[in-house]
């Protein structure tokens, strides 16, 4: 491992320069360059973005590069972690064997399974300052332990098409569309189970004209305009007056309008934020802007019934002056005092006064108030992100700085009721033009280091941070989606938490989230849930179920600290019942044995004067194991056996079986004895499911057989009841 500047060295620096003013809580990295490339070709580029993921699904964070920036048409990189085992935390440059050749002018790279398939393929924002080009999809194909294939022609849908706002001119024969993309992120914004595409523009030449745009995935990743305006540009740029496309309300610049009258979709976008900021569990959009004031959109998709749409709330939700002058490059949301909610940090957002930073806090229904200057930021930063670099439990923050040394901030939250950051120091030397800074803990030690890319060819960074502590913070749910009451049915009860941690957000994502369900008190299931995005995650509930069904969240980090949130339960019910009776002993259809038919719905007649009838209740769905068999009718305190046929006998009419007649047959499952009771009912205790040993898909008929010595005159000593069809789901 390299050498690096003391710590003690870098107290004296900042304590010169008035930087910080507690030296207690200053934490020490080193700039490590033994673990990871150097030189040409593997980091000596223009690098604007980084992001990590498990490319290879071995169990490590491996680190992909969007290079190129300003001023290259570059190849982007992928660095391959050589853990797990003892080369855990040492990258080798794979581009060449995993990566497509292609040279562009790439500004961000976003790791996303938009096909649904359980591996990390990658979008690639780029823009057209050099030569005109698209944003690119790279599959993972999942062959040779992640390597990609360009499928940027094929994923794009119905591109300036009647449903498409793009103008002909602006679609390129190669695929794709002309355009200048600095960030897009995304999230399930529909709440479908897949991830849709937020996609901004800054304009050419950061003009703010040109618009950002909302494409949704159709599930197998291919992604189509969402455009309920159904307006088409005439060119590249939108007007003032011009409907907002995905947007209530008209095209404005500016707009102060929170109605749904105005507003202003189109503005130098550098950075885009998704998350959930008033607690309704679906994605809103906080929209940066270069010199504009940065925006943002409530998703209004609850409010609308499920009808997906947006409306500009920048007006209401900041105060005023939240944001001025120019060089807003950047800005991050993260839940910075604990109370479940997501605040935000603004990256040189008050730019007309020397490039100073700010922290506003959410008051929890996504209004911003407690504006706050953080010290010692009033030089030009490119990129902050939140990250617990001591490991006391709340979100500290990094800064890339465009114009000289990276800054370090502590939260001194700890649990408190609000947040502040102090400037600390602790970092090695740099000097270089940061443009990014991403925060991961590469070499699984329990603590999280710092990847920074730079400008102008300079060697990206890997701080690697030198603390003895170990994160023992478990991840936290504080707000779990009440499902409604709802009718037995066909579609599933979706449920959405939000889930947050003291890691980097797109960390958390990758946090093993389940949700655990029960019903009427039974067995629990257990089923994932999926990152929606920000700090969402979704599941769901089969929707066959009756009954009361509980449900809790639990999610857990990389190091097994784990959190749990509050039970929450709904009714499902007046869906019907979970099978369908048949074969009945009343004259219609079926013959009973000495024509003793026993009443509608039942059996044929006992000794009691009409039929048994057995029926179900609980759930058909074999996750659930609550469905419960149950007999009136009976011949009271007499025994009787349920059992379980793979199929109807003569076509659910009955073949005659003692005094009754046997509607369930082949492969014959005895499932359980019963005596009735003093009223002539009975009914399982069991798991039928599990007893009978069916699977998902599969019909099954049941019937109840049970002792009668008393019938005249046709006297056999047993009966059965009608019978019952139960189609299994998961």
């Amino acid at each position: 491992m390299a050498s690096s500047t003391t710590f003690s060295a870098w107290v004296c620096t900042f304590l010169a320069a008035g930087a910080f003013s507690s030296a207690a809580n200053a934490q020490s990295f080193s700039d490590n360059t033994t673990d990871i490339p150097q030189g040409n070709p593997g980091n000596n580029s223009r690098t604007e973005n980084i992001d990590f993921g498990d490319v290879d699904l071995d169990g490590d964070w491996d680190a992909v590069f969007a290079d190129g920036g300003d001023a290259d048409q570059d190849q982007n990189r992928i660095w391959i972690n050589q853990g797990p085992g003892a080369n855990l935390g040492r990258f080798n440059d794979e581009t060449a064997a995993r990566f497509p050749s292609v040279n562009d002018q790439s500004r961000d790279i976003e790791f996303v399974d938009f096909d649904n398939d359980s591996d990390l393929d990658l979008y690639i924002s780029n823009t057209s300052a050099i030569l005109a080009q698209t944003n690119r999809w790279w599959r993972n194909t999942g062959v040779g332990n992640g390597s990609y294939v360009d499928e940027t022609t094929s994923r794009w849908v119905g591109l300036g098409s009647a449903n498409s706002s793009l103008a002909p001119s602006q679609l390129l024969v190669s695929g794709g569309f002309i355009d200048f993309s600095c960030d897009c992120d995304f999230g399930d914004l529909d709440n479908d189970g897949d991830m849709d595409l937020f996609h901004s523009s800054y304009g050419g030449i950061f003009g703010g004209q040109v618009p950002s745009r909302i494409y949704l995935n159709d599930g197998a990743g291919f992604f189509s305009e969402f455009n309920p305006s159904g307006f088409k540009l005439a060119g590249q740029l939108i007007n003032n007056g011009n409907p907002g496309l995905w947007c209530e309300g008209n095209q404005q610049s500016d707009t102060n309008n929170s109605t749904g009258t105005n507003c202003d979709i189109a503005s130098s976008a550098l950075d885009i934020d998704i998350g959930d900021i008033d607690g309704d569990f679906d994605l809103d959009v906080l929209h940066g802007a270069r010199q504009e004031e940065p925006r943002l959109f409530q998703n209004r998709l609850e409010e609308n019934g499920g009808t997906l749409s947006f409306r500009d709330i920048t007006g209401s939700a900041f105060p005023p002056g939240h944001a001025s002058g120019n060089g807003h490059y950047e800005q991050e949301m993260g839940d910075l005092d604990g109370d479940g909610d997501l605040d935000i940090y603004g990256l040189n957002w008050s730019a007309g006064f020397g490039f100073t930073d700010l922290t506003l806090r959410n008051d929890g229904s996504g209004t911003y108030t407690n504006l706050t200057t953080l010290a010692g930021s009033s030089s030009d930063d490119n990129e902050g992100d939140f990250f617990d670099y001591d490991n006391d439990g709340d979100l500290d923050l990094y800064v890339a700085n465009f114009s000289g040394t990276d800054r370090l901030y502590r939260n001194n939250n700890n649990g408190g009721a609000n947040f502040s950051f102090t400037l600390v120091g602790g970092l090695p030397a740099s000097g270089s033009t940061a443009l990014d800074a991403d925060c991961c803990d590469v070499d699984g030690d329990g603590d999280y280091d710092v990847f920074v890319g730079n400008d102008f060819g300079a060697r990206n960074y890997f701080f690697e941070n030198q603390t003895t502590a170990n994160d023992v913070h478990a991840p936290y749910i504080p707000n779990l989606e009440q499902a409604p009451d709802r009718a037995a049915g066909a579609a599933p009860t979706v449920v959405r938490a939000q889930v947050y941690d003291n890691a980097p957000y797109y960390i958390t994502w990758y946090n093993p989230t389940t949700l655990s369900y029960t019903v009427d008190g039974g067995a629990a299931t257990v089923v994932p849930m999926m990152s929606s995005g920000g700090q969402i995650f979704r599941a769901e509930i089969p929707g066959a179920l009756t009954g009361t069904i509980s449900y809790f969240v639990t999610s857990s980090d990389e190091y097994g600290n784990t959190g749990t949130s509050a039970n929450r339960q709904y009714v499902a019910g007046g869906g019907g019942a979970p099978g369908t009776a048949f074969c009945f002993g009343d004259g219609t259809g079926s013959v009973c044995p000495c024509n003793n038919f026993g009443g509608s719905g039942a059996g044929c007649q006992n000794s009691t004067g009409g039929g048994a009838t057995i029926s179900g209740s609980g759930s058909n769905s074999i996750g659930a194991g609550t469905l419960v068999l149950s007999a009136t009718g009976l011949v009271p305190g007499q025994p009787g056996l349920y059992f379980q046929g793979n199929n109807a006998i003569n076509s659910g009419n009955g073949n005659s079986f003692g005094d009754g007649l046997r509607c369930a047959g082949q492969s014959v499952v005895r499932l359980q004895v019963a005596f009735s009771s003093g009223a002539g009912t009975s009914s399982t205790s069991i798991n039928i499911a599990s007893k009978g040993g069916v699977s998902a898909g599969q019909t099954r008929r049941y019937q109840i057989w049970y002792r009668d010595p008393s019938l005249s005159p046709c006297v056999t000593g047993f009966n059965l009841s009608n019978g019952y069809e139960v189609v299994w789901i998961p």
